[in-house]
């Protein structure tokens, strides 16, 4: 029963969601560039550029904020797929290699790089959060707002109890 679930869950399953997100990735990067450059084109053929006559450098007709889009959505994917690969070769080593599990021959190893599987899983996580935090500023915005609230709160808290001692 366990191999049914390597070859069916831990290892077909997992390729397909991988090369799927892999060309959703590639296929969103293009397509913002592409929507980006027709709207660039829209643009600067009604009117002058406000990019151009400010002086600033032009990004192959992007602007700033098409640039942040696309450059959050390629970090967001690029970051998932890097940390999902050390779980794809760690099902995949457990499908090929039969003394590589738990109680088995190579548990060490296992043991290792189950760790490492995890521990990447967790910091794509945590990552997402500053990287959010550092292209969106609605996230950031309310982020802010939600850990000023806290700390309010925190503050009123205290003060209520110190005045009743």
């Amino acid at each position: 029963m366990t191999r049914i679930n390597d070859i069916l869950n831990r290892n077909s399953l997992l390729y397909i969601n991988f090369i799927i997100m892999i060309t959703c990735v590639s296929v969103l990067s293009y397509k913002l560039y592409q929507a980006s450059k027709t709207r660039r084109s829209y643009t600067t053929s009604s009117a002058i550029d406000p990019e151009q006559a400010s002086g600033k450098p032009d990004n192959l007709g992007l602007s700033s904020k098409d640039l942040h889009v696309i450059q959050s959505v390629v970090l967001v994917g690029s970051i998932f797929i890097m940390s999902q690969a050390p779980f794809l070769m760690y099902s995949t080593t457990r499908l090929l290699v039969s003394g590589f599990a738990a109680g088995a021959k190579f548990m060490h190893i296992f043991a290792v790089c189950t760790t490492i599987s995890q521990t990447c899983s967790y910091l794509n996580a945590t990552v997402n959060i500053f990287v959010y935090y550092n292209f969106n500023s609605k996230y950031k915005s309310n982020l802010l707002l939600m850990f000023e609230t806290i700390t309010l709160k925190k503050k009123s808290t205290k003060s209520a109890t110190d005045n009743k001692t």
